[in-house]
């Protein structure tokens, strides 16, 4: 099935030196362009050396060891190739929500470079078939495609299965359900509508992959987390501006600085 894309879409998957979005580090990237003209897809794919320590319990997973990246580029090197790789694109991914694009955000930002998501759409697999058919990608390519996933976590095996289940996954469900602001079902038709598989597999009720910056249901945007938890994020950085400074020194994630760097601005504009 051909992808009815209105933007060049990029399926991707990283392979860390652990779980954690913000200590850890990338080993291997992999990525696939879908391009909307219908072009022939492009590939990216490389290891990384992460400059840290691979926890034994990411190797046993990936299998990449430090012998295999000690001449290996850093991100710092890589940077602006996958910057210029991802261009505008919309980006996709298995779990990627949660883990794989706040964890490409954390590196960029730690070598100057604020990549904004806030303007892409971003369409995580897994959560398709979660909210289908809870399993895993290697059940999931069992059930879409009808094949075995026999090299699964290396990443651009993962990138190539993960774009297999979706086109699977437009041909199995032919419409799902969304849940407008009042508690209402409506039911939509789930082929070919980018948009629409972004609103399915985001969750609309954070604003950020750690859930620090929650969405009320009418729309105002709180704290999830500390002393002011359930206080509007807009009032509070207002009237405590060092709660702003606090958030930029501490160990948040770059995309949560990102939202308050751009609530901030909306304040002082507001004022002026």
């Amino acid at each position: 099935m051909e992808l009815n894309l209105d933007r060049d879409i990029i399926f991707f998957d990283l392979e860390t030196t652990g779980l954690n979005v913000i200590r850890d580090r990338i080993v291997q990237i992999a990525m696939v362009k879908l391009f909307r003209n219908g072009s022939d897809p492009a590939e990216f794919n490389t290891l990384v050396n992460p400059g840290i320590p691979i926890s034994e319990e990411a190797m046993s997973v990936h299998g990449i060891t430090p012998k295999d990246l000690a001449n290996k580029p850093t991100f710092r090197q890589l940077a602006d190739k996958i910057w210029e790789f991802i261009g505008d694109s919309d980006l996709a991914g298995y779990n990627s929500n949660r883990f794989d694009v706040p964890m490409l955000m954390e590196e960029f930002a730690r070598v100057g470079m604020e990549f904004d998501v806030s303007r892409r759409r971003l369409i995580d697999v897994q959560r398709i078939f979660y909210k289908m058919e809870p399993r895993t990608l290697k059940a999931a390519y069992r059930l879409y495609c009808g094949k075995e996933l026999t090299d699964a976590h290396d990443a651009l095996a993962d990138v190539r299965a993960t774009i297999d289940v979706f086109r699977g996954q437009l041909i199995a469900y032919e419409q799902i359900d969304l849940i407008d602001e009042d508690g209402n079902i409506i039911p939509r038709p789930i082929r070919n509508d980018m948009q629409l598989l972004h609103d399915f597999t985001n969750d609309l009720n954070f604003l950020d992959a750690t859930q620090r910056l929650r969405v009320q249901p009418d729309g105002v945007v709180v704290f999830n987390f500390g002393k002011y938890q359930g206080q509007p994020v807009k009032e509070v950085l207002a009237k405590d501006k060092n709660y702003y400074f606090w958030m930029l020194e501490k160990e948040f994630s770059s995309q949560v600085k990102q939202i308050i760097k751009q609530m901030m601005r909306e304040i002082e504009q507001a004022r002026s």
